[in-house]
């Protein structure tokens, strides 16, 4: 090994070629599979359930609610009771001169209060 010539140093003193021939390698060839089945990847459902489901001071009471009226008709209830909250938050942010931005912020806030209090159990 000469230092003065800065090239790469290698103890590799074999070829670059097939080491198998003839029969060998045919049989070889002929054991591997030529095409690999792949089945579907499983999917789990998406989970839609509130992290929070029977977390909050409210909680009780929204569950024992939803019991009592049914699910459909809870949702139903629901439902009117935010589009109502939302209604409440955009003429109040209109009173105020908020734009649409800081609207859609206390909407959110909205909703993540709501969650920790119970309301979305």
């Amino acid at each position: 090994m000469a230092a003065s010539t800065g090239g790469l140093v290698s103890s590799f003193h074999g070829s670059w070629g097939t080491s198998m021939v003839g029969d060998d390698y045919h049989a070889l060839m002929q054991s591997v599979p030529r095409y690999v089945t792949v089945g579907k990847p499983v999917r789990s459902a998406p989970c839609m359930k509130n992290v929070n489901e029977g977390k909050g001071i409210f909680a009780p009471v929204v569950v024992v609610t939803r019991n009592i009226v049914g699910k459909k008709r809870f949702n139903q209830l629901r439902g009117k009771a935010i589009a109502l909250h939302s209604q409440v938050i955009t003429e109040f942010c209109k009173s105020i001169g908020a734009d649409g931005k800081q609207r859609q912020g206390l909407i959110r806030l909205a909703k993540k209060n709501g969650e920790r209090l119970g309301f979305l159990a």
